[in-house]
């Protein structure tokens, strides 16, 4: 019987590509909305997964990682103080406009950090050395904003606010999908950039008995090349306090002794900030839900691709199922012809589709930073809806079969 699901497959060639690279096409669309999906769900806490704090403390008003209000900067010795606490960092998280060369705006999200510090790294560095963002009014930038900010190496120059900005370093998957670009900087410059801002002037004028107006935009870069930016004091604004905990500590226990000391705050163990960023994004912005959707979509057009092409040859090798059951042939031998002939295109299709999704995923990383996350779990979990999607397949071309008269062998 093997012979036989096997035969009806190969037995036409250019039909059988055919019918592969339908099958492809179902296969590799579920695996790219699904590698989109838990690209884009990792993607929203990397900065938290890659940090070595055990504890993320914010405003008792955050609602995830990017939205929350600001807490004194004096909160981090008050938390170094606290029993249990072995080191306390400030890490700074906020927006500002970014004005290119050209004179392009965009908005960019500014992430200040300790350089000398050991809790936070953003990400894996390709070229420059973290350290040197101790320098005045320079960043380091993923790889895949380059386009996006109309930057093209390192050592090009911008303004932010109306501060300069020299790019010195760039990095690799540290940037939210979701989100502006992280420009990862010192909490002095961080903080510089967050109190300056662009000043404008409108200048207007009579055009064609009609009044014409534009905003014409100035930095003061004089004063921001003289002035140096300064050191954070108790009072200046920070996001987020990074608690590294004394070995053996209990973090439930410091975690209450974090709250009671430090009122108006909240502390959360990493795993707790990190489900709370995921959380939001997947679920409070529709995105994780429009991502779902296309990857239940792509199973329900990969049953219907599949179906089709079963329920086909099917219809094709009538008179020989026919002989079959003429022959005494038992129903459970008919299913498992066509059940075996469905699970060898699930798996001649889904080899091929891993490869070619495999690709496409190093490309758009690479290119876009944009991250299709196929682990070989994700692989497996892939195999496995392709198979019971082209069994599932297999049960409409099996009602077929079943009905089948056998003395449809002696028509002409």
């Amino acid at each position: 019987m093997p012979s036989i699901a096997r035969k009806n497959l190969f037995e036409d060639i250019p039909r059988f590509l055919v019918a592969q690279a339908g099958i492809m096409f179902a296969v590799s669309l579920v695996t790219i909305q699904t590698g989109i999906f838990a690209g884009f769900s990792r993607s929203t806490t990397t900065l938290i997964d890659q940090s070595e704090a055990d504890i993320w403390v914010a405003a008792e008003e955050m609602v995830f990682l990017e939205l929350t209000l600001p807490i004194s900067a004096g909160l981090v010795n008050r938390a170094e103080a606290i029993e249990g606490v072995e080191r306390a960092e400030a890490l700074v998280i906020r927006s500002a406009t970014w004005r290119s060369e050209d004179g392009t705006i965009a908005p960019v999200r500014l992430i200040g950090y300790a350089p000398q510090g050991q809790l936070f790294y953003p990400g894996t560095a390709i070229q420059g050395n973290w350290q040197d963002v101790q320098e005045p009014y320079t960043f380091i930038l993923d790889q895949s904003n380059l386009n996006s900010l109309r930057l093209q190496q390192v050592g090009d120059t911008a303004t932010i606010g109306s501060l300069p900005a020299r790019l010195i370093g760039l990095t690799q998957n540290t940037q939210n999908i979701a989100s502006s670009a992280y420009l990862f900087t010192s909490l002095e410059s961080a903080n510089a950039y967050v109190t300056s801002g662009l000043t404008s002037t409108t200048n207007c004028q009579l055009d064609s008995g009609q009044l014409l107006c534009t905003n014409v935009y100035s930095k003061d870069q004089s004063t921001a090349a003289a002035t140096l930016p300064r050191s954070l004091s108790a009072s200046d604004g920070i996001t987020h306090i990074l608690i590294e905990a004394e070995l053996g500590q209990d973090l439930e226990v410091l975690k209450q002794r974090l709250n009671e000391a430090l009122p108006g705050t909240t502390a959360y163990t990493k795993t707790e900030m990190s489900n709370l960023t995921r959380d939001y994004w997947q679920r409070r912005t529709g995105l994780g839900f429009v991502l779902g959707l296309g990857a239940a979509v792509g199973v329900v057009v990969g049953i219907v691709i599949v179906g089709q092409i079963l329920y086909s040859s099917v219809s094709d090798h009538l008179k020989e199922f026919g002989t079959l059951k003429a022959m005494g042939a038992p129903d459970w031998a008919l299913y498992r012809v066509i059940i075996e002939q469905s699970l060898w295109m699930g798996i001649l299709g889904f080899i091929p589709s891993m490869g070619l999704c495999l690709a496409l995923g190093a490309w758009t990383f690479a290119t876009q930073g944009i991250m299709i996350l196929i682990t070989p779990l994700t692989a497996g979990g892939i195999l496995g809806i392709t198979m019971i999607m082209c069994i599932g397949s297999a049960i409409f071309a099996i009602q077929k079969v079943v009905q089948v008269d056998p003395a449809i062998v002696f028509k002409a």
